[in-house]
C-alpha cells in the first residue's frame, strides 16, 4: 500500500490489485489504513470509505477519516464533482479512436456482473463514458477512459460488449492471459478537499508488468 498523502481529515493511497475497497481484513484498504495509522500512533484510526473501485483494479483512492468529511465527499462522487480517468488495455483495435459510449446497465447481484440490456426497467441505469485510443500494439488498445457516471464494472462490461474486453477480465469474456488481475488502473483523481477547498489532484503509476510497459504512451 503506497500512501500518497495525508492529513486529519483524508488519506489518498494506491490500491493494488487484490485488495478490497471496503470491508475488514488483511486484504481490505480500511483495515490496512486503520493499521498503519495505529502503527504511527495515531489516536483517530477511523476510516470511512467513500468511493470505490473492483477488486482487481489498481489506483487512486480517497478515503476519508472523520464523519463528516467521509458525508462531504461521499456526496461529491454521487454529484459527480469528482473528476476520474483510467488507463486499460483492451483487446482488439477500436473503429473510432476517441468517443462516447452510453448503455443501459443491468447489475445482477447472483451472478456478481454488469450486463448491457435495450430495455429501461427496475435496477437499470444510464451509463455512459468518454475514450481516447492512446496507442496500438500487437492486437492491443491503450485507452484513457473518463467517467461520466459509475456504475458496477461499468468500462469492463461496456467495451466487452462491443467485443473489447480488458486484457485479463475472463468473466467479460477476455481470452486467458498471463496477465495477473485485469489491465485497469485509477489512472488520475481529482476532487475539492472537504475543509481546506483546495483542489487535489492525484495520479498513479501503472504496474511494471511486461503488458503495460510495452506501451509508452500513458500521459
Amino acid at each position: 500500500m503506497k500512501i500518497l498523502y495525508e492529513d486529519k481529515y483524508i488519506v489518498v493511497c494506491e490500491k493494488a490489485a487484490g485488495e478490497l475497497s471496503e470491508g475488514e481484513g488483511s486484504n481490505a484498504l480500511p483495515s490496512l489504513l486503520c493499521a498503519y495509522f495505529k502503527e504511527k500512533g495515531v489516536d483517530n484510526t477511523t476510516v470511512f470509505t467513500v468511493h470505490r473501485l473492483d477488486r482487481e483494479t489498481t489506483g487512486i483512492m480517497v478515503f476519508a477519516r472523520d464523519a463528516k468529511s467521509a458525508a462531504l465527499l461521499s456526496e461529491s462522487f454521487r454529484q459527480r464533482d469528482t473528476q476520474k480517468t483510467y488507463l486499460a488495455v483492451c483487446h482488439g483495435e477500436l473503429g473510432q479512436k476517441s468517443g462516447e459510449l452510453c448503455d443501459l446497465l443491468f447489475y445482477d447481484r447472483r451472478a456478481g456482473k454488469s450486463y448491457v440490456t435495450d430495455k429501461k426497467r427496475n435496477g437499470v441505469k444510464e451509463a455512459s463514458l468518454e475514450y481516447e485510443v492512446l496507442d496500438e500494439k500487437e492486437g492491443l488498445s491503450l485507452l484513457r477512459v473518463k467517467l461520466h457516471t459509475g456504475r458496477t464494472h461499468q468500462i469492463r462490461v461496456q467495451f466487452a460488449s462491443r467485443k473489447h474486453p480488458l486484457v485479463g477480465d475472463r468473466r467479460y469474456g477476455a481470452p486467458k492471459s498471463e496477465y495477473v488481475g485485469v489491465a485497469l488502473v485509477a489512472h488520475r483523481l481529482i476532487f475539492e478537499h472537504p475543509v481546506s477547498k483546495e483542489q487535489m489532484t492525484f495520479e498513479s503509476d501503472v504496474p511494471n508488468t511486461p503488458l503495460w510497459n510495452a506501451f509508452k504512451k500513458t500521459n
